[in-house]
């Protein structure tokens, strides 16, 4: 119980002794251990202010690159955009041409089948004009072989066409 009574009861000596120790440790401590602490404390929250600050402007840097992605995206789908309407265009304009070349090759070729059955129809009417007339002239050659085949008959046929063409003059 001694010692339990002591620390109830401290003498001057202990007391001075303690205050002796807890000084030279509190110099120990200040002098030697503090300031490496404190130093290693400060570089520990420098390290971790530079790292939130690197974090920060990684997220900045993240949210910009971002940006620009979604910018290049929106410029891609409006070139993409542009580069099928450019090609629709280009299609249509290609089939109204070829429609067109079509239609005028048609056209062409309808007028020459219209003009070639003209030319074959001119061709078949004047033919047949021709075998009419030399059917004419054989049926009359004919006709008057018979008829003046005495010389009575001419001589009637001959009266009566220079009657006629005296009538006509007159």
């Amino acid at each position: 119980m001694t010692v339990l009574a002591s620390l109830v009861n401290p003498s001057i000596g202990l007391i001075f002794w303690m205050t002796l120790t807890f000084v030279t440790v509190l110099f120990l401590l200040a002098k030697f251990a503090w300031k490496p602490i404190l130093n290693g404390l400060k570089e520990r929250e420098a390290s971790i202010a530079d790292a939130l600050n690197e974090a920060k402007r990684a997220r900045e840097e993240m949210a910009s690159l971002n940006a620009k992605n979604e910018e290049l995206m929106r410029q891609a789908r409006e070139e993409r955009e542009l580069l099928l309407k450019e090609a629709r265009d280009i299609r249509d304009r290609e089939i109204a041409e070829a429609k067109g070349k079509a239609k005028a090759e048609a056209d062409a070729l309808l007028t020459r089948a219209r003009a070639d059955i003209q030319n074959e129809k001119n061709a078949a009417l004047t033919e047949m004009k021709n075998q009419v007339a030399e059917l004419s002239i054989l049926v009359a050659e004919r006709i008057l072989r018979e008829k003046l085949a005495d010389t009575k008959a001419q001589q009637s046929l001959v009266d009566k066409v220079m009657a006629e063409a005296q009538l006509r003059r007159s």
